[in-house]
């Protein structure tokens, strides 16, 4: 029996969050921080978008090209 995807919880008993953005969409964001390795960071309903070559107070639209569990990294459309 398969559970859904809102009620599953990992091996540790915490709630398994489902990603809020799709591999090859494409999302308008504003970049708020930037990482020590000088990515921009944006967030798509709370959740971490990394881009490259971006800085703080940037509007740009991207296209997710990876992600995982915690995160997503994407490229600059426009």
């Amino acid at each position: 029996m398969k559970r859904s995807q809102r009620n599953a919880k990992n091996r540790r008993g915490r709630y398994v969050r489902k990603c809020p953005v799709e591999i090859g969409n494409e999302y308008e964001v504003d970049i708020t921080e930037t990482t020590p390795n000088g990515a921009g960071i944006a967030r798509i309903k709370g959740f971490l978008i990394l881009i490259d070559d971006t800085k703080i107070g940037d509007h740009i639209t991207v296209k997710i090209t990876k992600t995982d569990s915690l995160s997503a990294e994407a490229e600059i459309i426009t």
